[in-house]
């Protein structure tokens, strides 16, 4: 049995992204490790990053993003798609650059992975997410972030990540382009695994969280998110649940470094200088707290891309 580790990459250092620590927590238990490297910045030093990384089980695929093709964040799709298709193993293990695996889950991602090998009724494994805010002893997992996904596939040529590369799905008659289509589509059969995906994209300095949900928006409409100000406000963290775990030891360093805490508020308004976000709005807080508290977790209404099979 061999596994491929995938992803996509560009601008790594300038919008914050722990790729060097996403790559390094799979990295030992991977055969391979495949990254499409799109053309960044002028002064983008991914490269460089990927090359401190010092490993032969990295491969590199140097990419050019067309958003006018690929539009409404389908080019993160169609750039996953390309990195996918250079793996070579029976299971892939995909990780966003901002996504990072904790080591005490190691051991029994790849028991699952050997057990279901000759399974061919599983196409892939879902995980449970914790999504990081604001620093690193905050986070959400409720009705507002998708607190499960697809993050190993098994390698068929029929699956392709799937709208914004959020998630995967099996298209037989896939034409090039079209990551946005339902129709003719079906969801992946898959195994949900006990173990995490640690999230941080919205942990960022606020003037780099700024420059963040600009690319994004650019990415998506070729416009820029002015409702932000330089700052990004985090909001109130006491709107979020406290983490009280460990961190993958991998990100050990980096949350050493983290050097915003005083930008950060426990009072106030709900939003400065921006509209309210999804999980600011009294309609999502209080059906957020009847799903953990009368439901016992259950998402009313909930994004699942994919079948749970038991």
């Amino acid at each position: 049995m061999k596994i491929s580790g995938f992803t996509f990459l560009r601008n790594a250092h300038k919008l914050y992204y722990p790729i060097a620590e996403s790559i390094n927590s799979i990295l030992d238990h991977v055969d391979e490790f495949v990254v499409a490297l799109g053309k960044g910045d002028e002064n983008d030093n991914s490269l460089e990053i990927l090359q401190s990384i010092n490993s032969p089980k990295i491969k590199i695929i140097h990419t050019e993003w067309d958003l006018d093709k690929y539009p409404s964040g389908t080019e993160y799709a169609h750039q996953t798609d390309l990195a996918k298709e250079a793996c070579s193993g029976d299971w892939l293990f995909y990780l966003q650059g901002d996504e990072v695996i904790h080591e005490d889950d190691l051991e029994s991602i790849k028991t699952a992975c050997e057990k279901y090998h000759s399974d061919h009724r599983i196409e892939g494994f879902v995980f449970n997410y914790l999504h990081f805010w604001g620093d690193y002893g905050h986070y959400f997992s409720d009705h507002c972030w998708y607190k499960k996904e697809i993050r190993i596939i098994r390698n068929l040529p029929e699956v392709h990540s799937w709208k914004d590369a959020q998630s995967f799905r099996f298209i037989s008659d896939f034409a090039g382009n079209d990551y946005n289509r339902k129709k003719n589509t079906r969801k992946l059969n898959c195994i949900a695994l006990d173990a995490r995906i640690f999230h941080y994209g919205w942990v960022r300095p606020p003037e780099v969280m700024k420059t963040k949900n600009d690319a994004v928006m650019k990415n998506y409409s070729h416009t820029f998110w002015e409702d932000f100000a330089e700052n990004f406000d985090y909001g109130r963290m006491d709107y979020c649940k406290v983490f009280q775990e460990t961190h993958p030891k991998v990100m050990l360093e980096r949350i050493k470094n983290l050097d915003w805490s005083n930008k950060l508020r426990y009072d106030g308004p709900v939003a400065i200088n921006r509209s309210k976000m999804k999980h600011e709005r009294p309609k999502y807080r209080i059906l957020t707290s009847i799903e953990e508290n009368l439901l016992g977790g259950y998402v009313i209404g909930g994004f699942k891309n994919y079948r749970i099979i038991k």
